[in-house]
């Protein structure tokens, strides 16, 4: 499932639940895509850590790389 049918589904939950209230295995489909979606976000986040360089100047002008 890609993410904006993911966000979508959430979302048509969320809705149904705010106006007439949710089975049990639609609470149970609810708290699997949230789960899907958080471990997502996640992942994403965890990797744009990952690719920042940092990068300062010494006093001799050189960079260092950490």
């Amino acid at each position: 499932m890609d993410i904006d049918a993911l966000v979508g589904r959430i979302n048509v939950l969320a809705r149904k639940h705010k106006n007439e209230g949710l089975t049990e295995e639609e609470q149970k489909e609810r708290s699997e895509l949230r789960e899907i979606y958080l471990n997502n976000i996640r992942r994403n986040f965890r990797q744009q850590l990952e690719s920042i360089e940092w990068v300062d100047e010494d006093p001799n002008g050189t960079n260092l790389k950490h």
